[in-house]
This record gives C-alpha cells, sequence and structure tokens, in this order.
C-alpha cells in the first residue's frame, strides 16, 4: 500500500544538496516519488510501506551527508536562524574594516592623495606587521565562518561537493598561500608582502554570510502567508461547563464541547450554532469582506470573527480537521511541490559543482602553462569557484511558488499541489457547470403577473398555498413573500398534488397553485394573455407556476435559478484573457440557450448526464483543448476528474472539492480568471529567476576564468566575484517576492 509522508531536512545549503538527497531517496527499493525542495528544506515522498519505512529513509538520507529532524524544537526557526546571521555577519565586519584599511589603505591612499596610511602599517615599511595583523584580523572571520568549511569539506569528501565546498577550497587556497607568504616574510623575503591574500579570503566570507543573511530574510516573506494565516487562531476557547465557563487552550477542546463567543472574539474550531445569532467575517477564509449572518444550525468555522451578537456552538471539527488547518495544509503541499519547469534546473544542480571545480582546475592549469605566476592563476581559481552559484538554481522555483500559494490563499485561491499552479496557465477552454457555478443554485421569483389584482395580493395566494412546503419552487415564493413582510393567509384544508401543484381551501374558496395542464384539466379558464406571457417567460428559461382561486385565474408567478451578479464579468475576463467558455448542463436546452445568451459563453451544451459532462470534456481534450472544469456538485466529480484542470467552488461539496486541483473558497467565478492570471504571472516569475540564474553561472563563470583578460580586458577579482555571487541569490529571491505586490481588479 502507497503512504506519502514528509520529512524535514537539515544540513541543506544549496541545489546540489538538495539534488544529492532526491537522488539518493530516489533509488531506495519501493520508493514511488521523492521530491526535496530546498526553499523550504523539506523531503516529500511517497512509497510502499510494504518495503520502506522511515528507518531505511533516514538511512539513505544521513548516508548522502545529511540529516534528518525529529522533533520540531530541533529546527531552528527562521527567525533563529536570522538573528544567528545577522550576529556572524556584524562580527566579521568589525574585523574586516580594518583589514581592508591595512591592506587596502596605503593603494588608495595614493591614488586618491584623500588620506594617508599611518608608517605602522604602511607594507614597504613594516611588512611583518602588516601579515601578521592581516593574519590576526582573518582568523576571526575564517572561525565564524566555520559551519562552510565543516560543511564543504565534509561534502567533499563524500564526493558530493556543493556551494559550501566551493567556498572552503577557494578561501582555504588563499589562505594557505598567504600564510606560506606570511612565513617567507618573517624569513626576510618581505616582497610576499605584495602576495598576501588574507583580505580577498576574509571578505568572500563575509559577502557570502551577507548574502546568506539577506537571502534567509527573503526566504522567511516568502512563508508570511502561512504564518498570517496561523495567526488568526486564538489560543484559547471559552467552554461552558456544569459549573461555569472556563477558558481552556486550544488543544484541549474536544468534539460535542460547547463554546461561548462574544462580540469581536476570533472562533476558536468549527462547529454549529445552538443558541443565538449573529453576523460573521469570514473573509480569512472566502475573502468577502461582507459578514455572514448566522443563527440555529448554521456552520460556522475557527479563525473567522464575530462582529455582533453573543452565541453559543458545539465543536465539531479541531486541530487537523479544521477548515483553517485544511487550507494550510493545501497551501503547505503546494508550496513544497516540484514543477515540471524545475526539472532542467534539478538536473544541472547534481552536477553544478563537481563541473565548476574542474573548469576552475582547468583555467588555472591553462594560465600556468601560458606562462602567468603563480598568484595570477590563484587569483583565476578562486574567482571561478566563488561566483559560481547553485543557489540561485535551486531557489528559482520554489521561491516564487511559495510567494505565488500564500497570494492565492490570501484571495481565497488554494492549489493542491505545484502542478495544478503551471499547469493552469496553459488552459484554453473552460468548462462551466450551471446550477450552483454559473447561477445561485436554487430558483428565486423573477416575475409577478397578477390579473385584476396587486403583486403582493397574488403573492399572498401562492405563499399560503405553499407555506409549508420543502419543493423548491414553493420555498422560493415564501421566501419572497418573506422578503415583501406579506402576510398567508389561514387555510382550511391542505393537499399537495405530486407532479401538478397544491390544492387548499382559503377564504371558502378553493386555491390551486400549480401547472396549466392541471389547472385547465380542473375546469380553469386561463386568459390568452396570461398564456402568451407564460410563453414568453418559458422562452427566457423561466418556469411559470399559474394561481387560481375560486376556479378564476389570478395570474402567474415565475421564478428561474438566476445567475449570479458576478459571472457575466467573469466570462468576459475569461475572453479577454483568449479561453473559450463552454457550459455543460443537465437541465433543458431552452434553459440552457437563454443562460448561455444571457452571459455570452462560447458553446453551450444541454441534458447532458454527469457521466456524459466527463465525455464532453474528453472530446474537447481529444481536439487539443487544454480543458478546465469548474464545479461545484456531487454530479460535477466525474466531469472534475477528467479535465486537465478540475476546480471547485469552496462552497460545493466535499466529494467536488477532493476531486479538484484548485479549490477556490468564494462561490465567484471572477476567481476563475483570477487564478489563470496568478499561474501565468507565477510562470513568467520562474522563467523570470531561471533565466537570470543560468545566465548569471553562463557568463560570470568565463569571465572568472580569465576570458576577457586574454583579449586584453580586465580581470575579475575574487572579491567582485564573492559578492556577485551573494547578490545572485538575493535577486532572485527579491524577484519572487515582487508577486506579493499582485492585485486583482474589482476584488
Amino acid at each position: 500500500m502507497s503512504a506519502s509522508k514528509k520529512y524535514k531536512i537539515s544540513g541543506m545549503t544549496c541545489a546540489a544538496c538538495s539534488a544529492r538527497v532526491e537522488r539518493f531517496v530516489k533509488k531506495i527499493d519501493g520508493m514511488e516519488k521523492a521530491s526535496v525542495n530546498l526553499a523550504t528544506e523539506t523531503l516529500s515522498v511517497t512509497y510502499d510501506d510494504d518495503k520502506v519505512n522511515d528507518a531505511i529513509i533516514e538511512a539513505v538520507v544521513v548516508k548522502a551527508g545529511y540529516g534528518v529532524v525529529h522533533n520540531p524544537e530541533e529546527n531552528v526557526s527562521p527567525e533563529e536562524k536570522i538573528s544567528a546571521l545577522r550576529t556572524r555577519l556584524i562580527f566579521s565586519l568589525l574585523f574586516l574594516i580594518p583589514l581592508m584599511y591595512i591592506s587596502m589603505g596605503n593603494m588608495l591612499g595614493h591614488m586618491t592623495g584623500l588620506f594617508t596610511v599611518p608608517d605602522l602599517i604602511n607594507p614597504g615599511k613594516y611588512p611583518v606587521t602588516v601579515a601578521c595583523a592581516e593574519l590576526l584580523l582573518t582568523a576571526p572571520i575564517v572561525i565564524t565562518g566555520r559551519a562552510f568549511y565543516r560543511t564543504g569539506f565534509k561534502n567533499l569528501v563524500n564526493l558530493a561537493p556543493n556551494m559550501d565546498s566551493l567556498i572552503a577550497v577557494s578561501t582555504t587556497a588563499a589562505i594557505l598561500y598567504s600564510l606560506f607568504a606570511t612565513v617567507m616574510i618573517l624569513l626576510g623575503n618581505t616582497g610576499y608582502v605584495s602576495s598576501l591574500y588574507y583580505e580577498s579570503a576574509a571578505t568572500i566570507l563575509t559577502l557570502i554570510t551577507m548574502g546568506k543573511y539577506l537571502e534567509a530574510i527573503a526566504k522567511n516573506r516568502t512563508s508570511d502567508a502561512i504564518k498570517a494565516l496561523l495567526d488568526l487562531a486564538p489560543k484559547t476557547a471559552r467552554v461552558e461547563f456544569a459549573d461555569g465557563e472556563k477558558s481552556l487552550p486550544l488543544e484541549q477542546v474536544k468534539k460535542g464541547y460547547q463554546i461561548v463567543v462574544r462580540p469581536g472574539e476570533a472562533l476558536p474550531v468549527d462547529g454549529i450554532i445552538t443558541e443565538g445569532e449573529t453576523d460573521i467575517d469570514e473573509s480569512m477564509l472566502t475573502g468577502e469582506s461582507v459578514p455572514v449572518s448566522k443563527s440555529i444550525g448554521d456552520e460556522v468555522y475557527g479563525a473567522t470573527i464575530n462582529t455582533t451578537g453573543f452565541f453559543k456552538y458545539r465543536a465539531t471539527r479541531i486541530g487537523e480537521d479544521a477548515a483553517l488547518a485544511r487550507i494550510v495544509r493545501l497551501v503547505e503541499d503546494a508550496q513544497e511541490a516540484k514543477l515540471p519547469i524545475a526539472r532542467l534546473a534539478d538536473t544541472i544542480s547534481g552536477y553544478f559543482v563537481p563541473v565548476v571545480m574542474a573548469l576552475a582546475l582547468i583555467a588555472a592549469i591553462f594560465w600556468g602553462v601560458r606562462g602567468e605566476s603563480f598568484e595570477f592563476v590563484l587569483t583565476i581559481f578562486v574567482s571561478v569557484l566563488v561566483i559560481a552559484c547553485p543557489c540561485a538554481l535551486g531557489l528559482a522555483t520554489p521561491t516564487a511558488i511559495m510567494v505565488a500559494t500564500g497570494k492565492g490563499a490570501e484571495y481565497g485561491i488554494l492549489f493542491r499541489g505545484g502542478d495544478a499552479l503551471e499547469s493552469a496557465c496553459h488552459i484554453s477552454s473552460v468548462v462551466l457547470d450551471k446550477t450552483g457555478t454559473i447561477t445561485n443554485g436554487k430558483p428565486r421569483v423573477t416575475d409577478i403577473f397578477p390579473l385584476g389584482i396587486t403583486d403582493d395580493k397574488l403573492l399572498a395566494l401562492a405563499a399560503s398555498a405553499e407555506q409549508g412546503s420543502e419543493h423548491p419552487l414553493g420555498k422560493a415564493i415564501t421566501e419572497c413573500a418573506k422578503s415583501r413582510r406579506i402576510k398567508t393567509l389561514a387555510l382550511a384544508a391542505f393537499n399537495a398534488m405530486p407532479g401538478c401543484g397544491i390544492e387548499a381551501l382559503a377564504l371558502g374558496k378553493t386555491l390551486r397553485v400549480g401547472k396549466r395542464s392541471w389547472l385547465e384539466a380542473e375546469g380553469v379558464r386561463i386568459p390568452a394573455e396570461l398564456l402568451t406571457k407564460a410563453d414568453q417567460l418559458a422562452s427566457r428559461g423561466k418556469t411559470p407556476i399559474f394561481i387560481a382561486h375560486g376556479n378564476v385565474s389570478q395570474g402567474l408567478i415565475a421564478m428561474a435559478d438566476t445567475v449570479k451578479p458576478e459571472s457575466i464579468e467573469a466570462i468576459h475576463a475569461l475572453k479577454e484573457q483568449g479561453i473559450k467558455t463552454i457550459m455543460i448542463t443537465g437541465d433543458n436546452p431552452r434553459t440552457a440557450k437563454a443562460i448561455a445568451e444571457e452571459i455570452g459563453i462560447d458553446e453551450y451544451r444541454a441534458g447532458v448526464m454527469p457521466e456524459g459532462k466527463a465525455q464532453e470534456i474528453r472530446l474537447l481534450k481529444a481536439q487539443g483543448e487544454v480543458v478546465a472544469m469548474v464545479g461545484d456538485g456531487i454530479n460535477d466529480a466525474p466531469a472534475l476528474a477528467a479535465a486537465d484542470i478540475g476546480i471547485a467552488i469552496g462552497t460545493g461539496t466535499d466529494i467536488a472539492i477532493e476531486s479538484a486541483n484548485i479549490v477556490l473558497m468564494r462561490s465567484d467565478l471572477r476567481d476563475v480568471s483570477r487564478t489563470i492570471e496568478l499561474s501565468r504571472r507565477t510562470l513568467r516569475n520562474i522563467k523570470e529567476n531561471l533565466g537570470w540564474a543560468f545566465g548569471y553561472n553562463v557568463l560570470g563563470i568565463p569571465v572568472a576564468m580569465g576570458v576577457l583578460h586574454l583579449f586584453g580586458g580586465p580581470l575579475l577579482s575574487p572579491m567582485l566575484g564573492a559578492a556577485a555571487m551573494s547578490l545572485s541569490s538575493v535577486s532572485v529571491l527579491t524577484n519572487a517576492l515582487r508577486l506579493k505586490r499582485i492585485k486583482f481588479s474589482n476584488y
């Protein structure tokens, strides 16, 4: 049987690390799928639990050179990591600034004429003092950055070099040569004072630390959406017991507990109202700012805000089953997914560091053979190692996904995996269910046409007959009368006529509400003008109901499942995106035609059964269309599963949501076009990130190898290479964070 699990991996510092872990885990017998996300430092696996277990997976991860975090306490929080890097950076700068003054002050003073350095640190006069001072100032920086050496050389020994290995090898080479030069100076060969590379090694370590610090800040911001969601839930709940109310920690609340909520408070868990009524702000779930009225029997959700009344409710879903927890889980799953577009970067990352190390050696040997000095060769070797940046490759995709899925959650758009985020940008056709998706999902009174009496009088007659009816059309009439504050009549007798209508005795006369054929069979004469009106209404997809009192026709009331106000705008937005819209419904052709014409949909199919919807989608796919299906009911589940992208309206049934790739928390069709826009902008961002990451390395490494110098150009300084490497990762993260600024219109 297949099982899925996630592990927090420790020790990864770049894309080469994540690629190695993924490669090792995939080789496990019984492993079906394995994916490592560098941005979240997680390993997601699907495996045969008869062959694979935790111990096997952990052993393989350790063999790869990394670790598995077992307890949350073991894991360093982003804030702690940022704080530690900030301390390291400040400490390094405290020693780097005087080091740079000693090593380069004399040269800069001569070049600019702005200042002179004291004789004590003038390398021409006191070379021994200068060499020893530089060594003493470099040592603390190296000690502070010892993690680079510990990890880098460990991975090098394991034949799995990573970014830390590049830093460790390059700075070690610079420091060892500087130590050799220092010894030569102490022995009296003072000419070696110009061959000290301490400041290069120290600057590289400090700049890399600065890059890591900025990267950690940016990475932490990518998960703002998750943190914001988790912060919404209160930490305690006010529970009613037999001996009074008690405030309990959220983890102690159990199903069935009676929760008490006062105005202005956030609800701790999901449940059903048992006492009172109120308006609740559900914007954190739906994105809809208007509070929703709630009364006894209505469902409420944890982390929503009680705006007005006092009420009590019974806890029904807690912990991982609660709506907020499920939303967080969906967002986390999507953030940890790996998009197909990232496969090339993953493949390159696995071989990147060994290739860079080989190129550094080749370049060094090339310039050595050409007769260049050892210092020149060392500069080339170090520059190639420090300018290469596998991190940018590893962060290009996951950071953009994290920001985009967080932004989607902010607008009530939830992706059930990264594949859905990428695939949505390729949608060419959107198939829409009618009932509950385009329309409100229940009939409403649209027209009242009385004969010789007022609208209210006609509505009073119809509502009197229909009071207590469970039929959707009957409920539409009674709800309309209630909204107009119309009083119903007392009935002396009542009789439901299945398939025909309602017959009752009111004010001493027989009252009939129902179909035309039934009323005419009972001897009621319906005037021609009423029949003409009924035909006109029916041609527009509405259902006319006739009313007669004492065998005298009193008029008709028409009802229809009305189109949601935003549906027309939604269809227009999809057309502007170049997407074809198709409505598939089980309703009759006349109603389907009326709805399609009203909202401007491109095509429609009527009278289609649930299994037929899936078949229609398969036909569209066979024609080369990338099809998205939007629905909300149980009968939409087969079609949602058959589509390339299934989009479930969040207010729909659980089975529809489980069959979908994307869940829209609001029952608003405009969110379909917003989803596609978010997907397109995310993919564009990812391509920009990958383009920068590849372009930077493709151009930077040859420059560091001295290609420009071959044609009389400049030689790249190792310090500039380190600065460029640090900024490359930060630039990728900064570009991904631009997605946080997305704002949808008409929201």
